[in-house]
């Protein structure tokens, strides 16, 4: 039926009912386009999906897949995108962008110093810098700028706090993330002797044996302390993970021992931990607790793995402990240079000499301080492990 025909039908009365049921399913239709296409194409696309119900599903949507997200606290208000998680410590250029390394730094190596041990820092730093680590000093006398006349003074990181110990600058400037890019961390006392020691070498030792933690063994002939039977070196050996050591009540070390200090154990001055391990450890660092004590019973929990294998103490590259009083201590000249002194002023009145008598015996010298302390917080340190294993209640000793 043409337009024109429909139009005159309208004015038919009978037939007027006819034409409005031919048009009306067009006029639906018409509509029903309109409807839905106005839904597709309108600006806002909730008022789109508001039209199907699907509004809710997608915020549901969207919101579990960001709550699923792990982010660092206090980054949630950045795009991801833009977020630098991790750091290192090598020295930048006030301007330009240096070429990048293709022999990247092998690890880091940190020591607590103090200038009356130059002579022995010199040949570390050396020895160090040359095998492509980054070097950084922790000053715990203040003197920062008595080093400047070392060649090497300008390429080395310096922090410097005045009487404090490598635990209290490690748990402060080597946050895991800080050193992320180091493949190991070196933490030694300043007191050792490098000669026979070459840290390539040691790295690639300690990569093949699977170690995570371990130590350079001591020279038993040249050293002048020796703590602990495990730390001495063993002749024609590369690595060694247990000492043996007859004891009354099963209180000696033998092939069958699974715990420290038998095994799974280093001393705490020359340690080298893996960077997972380090990650570890670094929680471990008791912030008040700056001299460590209780710490080497408990390392092998970071060892990543089985503390018998995976901690062990490194023969075919040693070192020599030379046991100099540093922090804390004083050595033999400025204690004789003291008592002079002393001396010198006493011989004016009896009391003075007594006075004097008595410095003498007990000249400036602060290690038994220090070692009270010490034991003081070797206290404290296993009262918290004991406490937090008892109030997690999630946690798996996997030594036990």
């Amino acid at each position: 039926m043409k337009f024109s025909e429909c139009v005159y039908l309208l004015a038919d009365s009978k037939s007027r009912r006819s034409c409005f049921c031919t048009i009306l399913p067009a006029a639906l239709l018409l509509c029903l386009v309109f409807f839905i296409g106005n839904a597709f194409i309108a600006p806002d696309y909730k008022q789109k999906l508001s039209v199907w119900g699907l509004t809710g599903s997608l915020q549901n949507f969207k919101s579990n897949k960001c709550e699923n997200r792990c982010r660092p606290y206090g980054s949630e208000a950045l795009p991801e995108g833009i977020m630098s998680q991790t750091s290192n410590l090598e020295l930048r250029p006030l301007w330009g962008f240096p070429e990048k390394d293709a022999n990247s730094s092998l690890g880091l190596f940190a020591v607590a110093v103090g200038i009356k041990q130059k002579d022995l820092i010199n040949k570390m730093v050396r020895k160090f810098l040359s095998s492509q680590f980054v070097v950084m000093l922790f000053h715990y006398d203040g003197n920062v700028d008595k080093w400047k006349g070392f060649e090497w003074n300008d390429h080395v990181i310096h922090v410097s706090a005045i009487n404090q110990t490598k635990w209290w600058f490690a748990k402060r400037f080597l946050h895991p993330d800080i050193v992320a890019e180091y493949s190991h961390i070196f933490l030694w006392d300043e007191d050792l002797g490098v000669e026979n020691f070459n840290p390539k070498r040691y790295l690639s030792i300690i990569k093949s044996e699977g170690l995570d933690i371990s130590q350079p063994a001591l020279d038993r002939y040249k050293s002048v302390e020796l703590h602990h039977q495990i730390t001495i070196r063993v002749r024609r050996s590369i690595v060694h993970r247990r000492t043996y050591k007859p004891g009354l009540n099963g209180k000696g070390c033998d092939a069958s021992s699974t715990a420290p200090p038998c095994t799974g154990w280093i001393e705490m001055m020359a340690p080298v931990f893996s960077r997972a391990a380090w990650r570890c450890v670094w929680y471990m660092i008791q912030n008040d607790l700056i001299h460590a004590w209780g710490l080497d019973m408990q390392l092998g929990y970071c060892a990543q793995g089985d503390r018998t294998k995976n901690v062990g103490v490194v023969d075919a590259e040693y070192i020599i402990h030379y046991g100099r009083p540093t922090l804390g201590g004083m050595d033999g000249n400025e204690t004789n240079s003291s008592v002079k002194n002393q001396t010198s002023k006493s011989k004016t009145a009896s009391s003075t000499k007594q006075a004097s008598s008595h410095r003498h015996h007990h000249p400036l010298d602060h290690r038994y301080d220090v070692r009270r302390q010490s034991y003081r917080e070797l206290d404290i340190f296993k009262k918290r492990w004991n406490k937090a294993v008892e109030e997690d209640k999630c946690w798996v000793d996997i030594y036990q």
